[in-house]
């Protein structure tokens, strides 16, 4: 994967109770939102993954059983194991990566992509500034403008 969008937003704390696809699971309001504006991004062709803080890179079409790792636990997935799974996703590569979450999960993310676009780190940015970015994005707004 060369010239196609990649775009990465974080797992949720709140999940549905039972198994479902990654793109289901994660019912905070956080992470729909991120998912709004990442959905916009790739509007037109591109890649979705979810940074799930056990599972490492998902798709949103891969069935999860509901899980209580949060961002930095002893058994949350690796850096080491992120790498690895961007080479099996075929996205090691990946020019145009945009990572539409927060201070943790880019930190993951930088990891694997350093050129990573990252819209919602700033001085100051609170959750509710972050909330007025996604929408932004959402709403079709260059996530180039906020770099």
């Amino acid at each position: 994967m060369t010239a196609t969008r990649l775009v990465v937003i974080p797992c949720a704390a709140r999940k549905l109770d039972h198994p479902a696809p990654a793109g289901e699971l994660y019912v905070g309001s956080y992470h729909r939102a991120c998912r709004a504006a990442a959905d916009r991004l790739i509007v037109d062709g591109g890649t979705l993954l979810i940074l799930s803080d056990l599972h490492g890179f998902v798709r949103t079409t891969q069935v999860l059983q509901p899980y209580d790792t949060r961002p930095g636990d002893p058994d949350g997935v690796t850096v080491d194991r992120l790498r690895e799974q961007a080479g099996e996703l075929g996205v090691d590569q990946a020019e145009d990566v945009i990572v539409l979450a927060g201070r943790f999960y880019v930190g993951h993310c930088r990891e694997v992509w350093p050129h990573a676009l990252t819209p919602l780190i700033g001085v100051g940015m609170g959750i509710g500034r972050q909330l007025q970015r996604l929408a932004a994005i959402r709403d079709g707004r260059d996530p180039r403008h906020y770099v």
